[in-house]
């Protein structure tokens, strides 16, 4: 069993920055593929970012290339994510994932863990 919780979610202006912290317990993190998924109302979970066990390979949404940054320290058990350029249309509940495997997947349901999810509204 894995625990994520995330934290760092509120309320930014447009072009403003947040970052996100997920905080994980339970097995061992470094052997888990970690990723960001995002949910606003009345759409589809949606993948943004996703990071490999060792930190050496990322992938990430084309919405989002260029403004937000994935990040982990397994030292800490912790996987962020950077947001800059916020846009108004970044706004969802985003979630941290857990998934035990090498590869780095979009798809919601190849995770195994989900956090309960923080709150990013960006204003106009």
């Amino acid at each position: 069993q894995v625990q994520l919780v995330e934290s760092g979610g509120g309320l930014v202006q447009a072009g403003g920055s947040l970052r996100l912290s997920c905080a994980a317990s339970g097995r061992i993190f470094r052997s888990y593929t970690m990723g960001w998924f995002r949910q606003a109302p009345g759409k589809d979970r949606e993948f943004v970012a996703g990071i490999s066990w060792s930190g050496g390979g990322t992938s990430y949404a084309d919405s989002v290339k260029g403004r937000f940054t994935i990040s982990r320290d397994n030292a800490k058990n912790t996987v962020n994510l950077q947001m800059n350029s916020l846009k108004p249309e970044d706004t969802a509940v985003y979630y941290c994932a857990a998934r035990l495997s090498t590869r780095i997947l979009t798809g919601r349901y190849n995770y195994d863990y989900w956090g309960q999810g923080t709150q990013v509204t960006v204003s106009s």
